[in-house]
């Protein structure tokens, strides 16, 4: 028993239904004697803490905690997180026209907003006034606003948006996130970062 090693991996972050959750719900578990791999995998985390949705942190310690009292001489290697986050989401009953305003609604706010935005940017650094004394460079004449320029900017902006953020992909490469997936996988890291350390000065203070 002493020669046996279990690898346990878990991600930072992981969804579950409930509090009743299992070792194989939460981590990936390898061991060369596939009894005790499945025994592990089938034995329960302690999770009164959990009463609701919510974030919960946890260590890698309980898991090993809660293996140890089956199999004391199991070598244990963590190959994962030393800390995570179980989160319990909650149970989401809207009804289908509810969920489609809602989907609206945030549509039209992003779109305004991203035109409030351009447009604030574009009277700050002046791009009309600049387009103006361009067209009368080239063309010799004055520009009435509504020229070859503006409109192949305006034209410009909108595809270079939709190409910067891949809607033009037929085929979306699943290694290649949109910088969109990128930003907010860093805020669901920043966030997770920040809850785990809280957890740990907590429990220091403690």
């Amino acid at each position: 028993m002493s020669s046996e090693t279990l690898y346990l991996k878990i991600d930072k972050n992981i969804q579950i239904k409930d509090a009743h959750v299992t070792l194989k719900d939460i981590a990936e578990v390898n061991c060369s004697t596939k009894s005790i791999e499945n025994k592990v995998k089938s034995l329960r985390l302690p999770t009164e803490s959990i009463k609701g949705p919510g974030r919960y942190v946890y260590s890698v310690l309980d898991l090993i905690e809660v293996i140890q009292k089956e199999y004391p001489n199991l070598d244990i290697n963590n190959l994962g997180e030393s800390d995570f986050i179980l989160t319990v989401e909650k149970e989401k009953k809207f009804p289908e026209v509810l969920s489609w305003g809602k989907t609206i609604l945030v549509c039209l706010l992003a779109f305004f907003g991203a035109a409030f935005s351009i447009m604030a940017f574009n009277n700050d650094v002046g791009i009309t006034t600049l387009f103006g004394q361009l067209y009368e460079i080239f063309t010799g004449q004055k520009s009435n606003g509504f020229t070859l320029l503006e409109i192949s900017y305006s034209v410009g902006v909108g595809l270079g948006i939709l190409i910067f953020f891949h809607h033009f992909a037929r085929k979306k490469n699943l290694s290649d996130p949109t910088p969109l997936e990128v930003e907010m996988r860093t805020y669901e890291d920043e966030i997770d970062t920040t809850m785990i350390e809280a957890n740990g000065r907590n429990k220091k203070k403690a």
